[in-house]
């Protein structure tokens, strides 16, 4: 399994500085993330202050966008970055794209599909020098000048990575990209008996194997070699853990565990500011499902245990481990 880092960065400074970190790390990937800065100028700064990780966005937000600029953007990153670069694409919940964005949010799975097949048909009229026909039921492209067109990508498309939850979401996954990106917020069950059936039942839509298909480990790793690294790191998984269980549209992975009372309380505390107490709840057996804690040595190869049939990626947070112990961390993950 490949060991990658995410960046939660407030500035492009920051994008810069946590991709040139990973990189230095040892890292085999660092993903952008969409909170407080644009994801893609994040990906693309930290692209152009490296010279051999890979970077992605993890994820953009695709239902704020449009496939035409999602398609361009993706391929200039790709271009400069000298094919070092991931397009990882979500949804997002209904609140946000609704509320924050001001964006249609119905049926978000079949327009995630035909988000990613606009973007795929852009790329091809490009490499074909084709026209462009794209006729869907959300998105519609069929013009295409010279004056707009950039031509084949000499290091090909990148890749595309779709963030899912849902069983309908995590098929449509397996449809049409390359990989999912599975939750931080989803347990070994959930992963196991709704997600990987609903990626195999994608992949079979359109007569392709499993094998190829990138698949990340869920969860929030907890690695330190301190008692104070341990305790840091079981205080940011239970915040993690409240912050999405609160989230309507993520109550199915706590009611598989027999969790539904906890997400409602969650719930409810975020409908009165309660992002404080939500830690409280999360008692040993709930942190247990979401986490693996211990040194570098413990959570490889606990990760292992667990995944290892299965992903082929772990992704840490930027700044979580040193270079030394992301060494450690992937020696006992693929030992």
């Amino acid at each position: 399994m490949r060991v990658e880092s995410v960046g939660y960065q407030g500035s492009i400074a920051d994008a810069v500085g946590q991709a040139a970190e990973a990189e230095q790390a040892g890292f085999d990937t660092w993903w952008a993330t969409e909170t407080k800065s644009d994801v893609f100028l994040s990906a693309a700064a930290g692209a152009a202050e490296t010279g051999s990780i890979r970077v992605g966005t993890g994820i953009a937000v695709a239902l704020a966008r449009n496939p035409m600029l999602v398609a361009v953007q993706a391929n200039d990153i790709q271009a400069h970055s000298g094919g070092r670069f991931a397009l990882g694409l979500g949804a997002q919940i209904k609140p946000h794209i609704e509320r924050r964005f001001s964006m249609d949010y119905s049926s978000p799975a079949a327009r995630m599909r035909e988000f990613i097949l606009a973007v795929r048909a852009i790329w091809k009229a490009w490499e074909e020098s084709s026209p462009l026909e794209f006729e869907g039921e959300f998105y519609t492209h069929n013009l295409m000048t010279p004056m707009f067109d950039p031509g084949p990508n000499p290091h090909g498309n990148p890749p595309v990575q779709l963030a899912a939850v849902g069983p309908l979401m995590t098929e449509t996954a397996g449809e049409v990209a390359d990989g999912v990106a599975v939750h931080g917020f989803c347990t070994e069950r959930y992963l196991r008996e709704v997600q990987l059936p609903a990626m195999e039942r994608g992949r079979e839509k359109v007569g392709k194997a499993m094998e190829g298909f990138e698949i990340n480990t869920p969860g929030f790793p907890v690695i330190g070699d301190t008692e104070e690294e341990i305790a840091a790191g079981i205080a940011a998984a239970k915040s993690q853990i409240g912050f999405y269980g609160s989230t309507p549209a993520y109550r199915p992975v706590l009611e598989l565990e027999g969790w539904g009372e906890l997400g409602e309380e969650l719930t409810r505390l975020s409908k009165s500011d309660g992002w404080g107490a939500m830690p409280e709840l999360i008692d040993d057996e709930v942190l247990a499902a979401f986490t693996v804690i211990g040194t570098p040595e413990e959570a490889g190869a606990e990760l292992r245990e667990r995944y290892g049939d299965v992903a082929t990626r772990v992704v840490l947070a930027s700044g979580q481990v040193t270079a030394p112990q992301r060494e450690r961390f992937a020696s006992a993950l693929n030992a």
